[in-house]
């Protein structure tokens, strides 16, 4: 799969409309779409024909029909991935439907191939149906190496995603999920790193209990954190409270070892960390009511839950989602080589060791470097990829899920 960044079947337009309209990049850059598809092969003449398609094709499918596992050896299946999405719930776009979401999907599969060296395609789905959208997938898997789902909304993300890895025997990752967590992780730990703490000695406080917010507080309990509370619209996900969906009933038996109910702004009081993942806006003096040496990861895009100025005033290390501030948390910091770690041993799942892999690997990539605005490396650091590529076949190997 080529990621073409000028496209070759773009015209002189600089609008998506008329002439009239001003110049705008995005469309610019888009039209005709990002991708294409290119052989890997020449076909030059009768022979190559021959080769590349029938009769010489025969042959392969016949090994592959007697020995299945060949489909790794002689196809694009062992380095292909799925991204697919219902469009439920694209970036801060919200439900706008499966064919506008594929400009999002599209952007995806190049970070893929561009970041992880591994190819994508594409897959918006006409229907929001959890079961349809797990039947669908999994008719479509034996042409995929793993499945990516991205733009799903919860709660129904989780459902789909478990049944998913119950019924098939490659990896299902729901990226809005375990990507944000990785990277989150990542930061928390070089951030902790910074100031001579561990995660154990850590009380965090998550704002927004959708896909990531959900993913990231399971995930920092299972990495060794001290405690975390989760605040929806209505609060503190806690026990007392009787509103609570199933997956919230779950996330509140695992978190908020502290007992704390009522508003984010009160259980900010004296924590050492908040973690924005719902956008709205924290007031300033909640901000300030943080413990000292306070970190403060406001990742709602375009506009942080705390302006990294407010946040700078009260907090040691401050991260967003925004590519115009340090510490920057995306996901391309993890997914291309999560993936890239998976398929390159086949593994049959991403398991938790291999995402805390993924974590130490791109807290390692800092090293010496590490200073308040650099807690997380860029994802045009070379030495990303790589990394975290060679920590989760590693980790796949270590825990029994590789397969080659």
């Amino acid at each position: 799969m080529a990621a073409e960044i000028v496209n070759p079947r773009s015209d002189s337009s600089t609008g998506h409309e008329g002439a009239d309209e001003p110049f705008d990049p995005a469309f610019a850059l888009h039209r005709g779409g990002k991708m294409a598809v290119q052989a890997t092969v020449p076909v030059r003449d009768k022979d190559d024909l021959s080769l590349a398609y029938t009769p010489g094709v025969a042959k392969v499918c016949s090994a592959i029909a007697e020995q299945p596992e060949l489909v790794h050896d002689y196809t694009w299946k062992s380095n292909v991935v799925a991204v697919v999405t219902d469009g439920t719930a694209v970036l801060g776009l919200g439900d706008i439907g499966a064919e506008a979401s594929l400009p999002v999907m599209e952007g995806k599969a190049i970070l893929f191939k561009q970041f992880g060296g591994v190819d994508a395609v594409p897959i918006a789905l006409a229907t929001t149906d959890a079961d349809e959208i797990v039947e669908t997938v999994v008719r479509l898997a034996p042409s995929f190496g793993g499945v990516n789902l991205e733009d799903i909304s919860a709660p129904r993300c989780f459902e789909i995603e478990r049944k998913l890895q119950e019924r098939l025997d490659i990896p299902v990752f729901h990226d809005d999920q375990h990507g944000t967590a990785v990277v989150t992780l990542a930061a928390l730990r070089n951030a902790a790193k910074l100031t001579g703490r561990t995660l154990g000695q850590l009380r965090a406080v998550i704002s927004g209990a959708g896909a990531a917010g959900v993913a990231i507080a399971k995930f920092l309990l299972e990495a060794g954190l001290g405690d975390v509370a989760v605040a929806d619209r209505k609060g503190i996900v806690s026990r007392d409270r009787d509103d609570l969906t199933p997956v919230k009933r779950e996330l509140a038996e695992l978190t908020n070892k502290a007992g704390i109910s009522g508003s984010l702004e009160a259980a900010l009081e004296g924590a050492d960390v908040f973690i924005g993942v719902s956008g709205g806006t924290v007031p300033e003096p909640a901000v300030a009511s943080m413990a000292p040496n306070a970190f403060v990861f406001a990742m709602a895009n375009p506009n942080p839950e705390v302006h990294p100025d407010v946040a700078h005033k009260y907090a040691a290390v401050v991260a967003t989602g925004r590519s115009d501030y340090p510490n920057q948390i995306n996901n391309v910091l993890a997914f291309p080589g999560i993936f890239a770690g998976a398929l390159q041993v086949r593994a049959s799942r991403i398991t938790e060791g291999m995402k805390i892999a993924a974590a130490d690997a791109l807290a390692d990539v800092v090293g010496d470097e590490l200073s308040a605005d650099y807690v997380i490396p860029s994802p045009f650091d070379e030495r990303v990829a790589p990394a975290v590529t060679a920590a989760v076949a590693a980790a796949a190997r270590a825990e029994g899920v590789a397969r080659s």
